[in-house]
């Protein structure tokens, strides 16, 4: 009996004495790494000052010379010998990190955008057929019209609201030419439009909407108010590198110092995800009056693309 119990405690305390030197490995393992990946970071400047003050160290009557020399040795190999491996490492996990942290950004903008036009579509669906409901009666032939503008316009919005990324500018257009076309049905003499875009423009990357939603603002809160209406001019342009596409109303103009609405926010978060710093959404109040709206990105034509890609 005591044999047995002498045999359980002796096979306890190997236990706990092999847990004790498994947790001194992984201890002194864990110490390395994060030694090994401060080697691997810090900046020679910084590291050269610790060698000065391991030397220090070593110069004094309790210093171990020896032994601060070896440590600047190892220190020296390992940061000439492994330290850019590690570094290539650990930035490479820090952008993966990143570009997830930007994926998940951007599937939120897309989400708010999808939100956005989730607003917006009904409102103007519910007004154009209402619009061609009244037409049939009185005039037959405007309310076909209106109803074939429609079509190209759900033809050319639809796959825009699936899209990813950025679309085109050229496809942007067709959209947001249907819609001026069914405006111009509803507001009648009230309602201009001109479109002043070069051809070899039209294949140029330009974010989903962002096209739509700025004509949507100017006809809203600049012409709409306005008893007279107005015009809405749509412009583009490159200069070093640059595409601009300005749209321009002569309406009641807008206020310096109010908000952005949930539209324009929207275009300046998406330029801001697909473009960062590069991009930027401005407006302006012309002398002449009115309000114009730009968006400034890079310009980046599809050289491969079609005329009215």
């Amino acid at each position: 009996m005591n044999k047995s119990r002498l045999a359980q405690s002796s096979y306890a305390n190997a236990q706990g004495l092999l847990s004790l030197i498994r947790e001194i490995g992984e201890t002194a393992v864990s110490i390395w790494w994060r030694f090994f990946d401060w080697l691997a970071q810090v900046e020679w400047r910084k590291l050269i000052i610790v060698w000065v003050l391991v030397l220090l160290v070593g110069l004094t009557p309790f210093g171990l010379s020896k032994q601060g020399v070896a440590f600047i040795m190892l220190s020296l190999g390992l940061k000439v010998l492994a330290g850019g491996k590690r570094k290539a490492e650990l930035d490479a996990l820090h952008a993966h990190t990143q570009a997830d942290e930007e994926s998940m950004e951007r599937r939120v903008v897309e989400a708010r955008m999808a939100a956005l036009q989730a607003q917006v579509e009904p409102h103007f669906l519910f007004n154009t057929l209402a619009l061609i409901g009244q037409l049939i009666e009185t005039d037959p032939q405007q309310a076909a019209r209106i109803h074939q503008n429609l079509i190209d316009y759900l033809r050319a919005t639809l796959p825009q609201m699936r899209a990813r990324g950025a679309g085109t500018l050229g496809r942007q257009l067709d959209m947001s030419r249907a819609y001026l076309s069914i405006m111009q049905a509803r507001m009648g003499a009230r309602l201009a439009v001109s479109i002043d875009v070069p051809q070899e423009m039209l294949s140029a990357s330009f974010p989903v909407m962002a096209l739509q939603i700025l004509i949507e603002n100017a006809i809203k809160h600049g012409l709409e108010p306005k008893i007279a209406g107005g015009r809405i001019d749509i412009r583009a342009s490159v200069e070093q590198g640059m595409l601009q596409v300005d749209v321009l109303d002569d309406g009641v103009g807008f206020s310096l110092h109010a908000a952005d609405g949930i539209g324009l926010a929207n275009v300046r978060e998406r330029l801001h995800i697909l473009y960062g710093k590069r991009a930027q959404l401005v407006l302006e109040a012309p002398l002449s009056g009115g309000t114009r709206a730009s968006v400034r990105l890079p310009y980046a034509p599809d050289i491969f693309a079609g005329a009215t890609s």
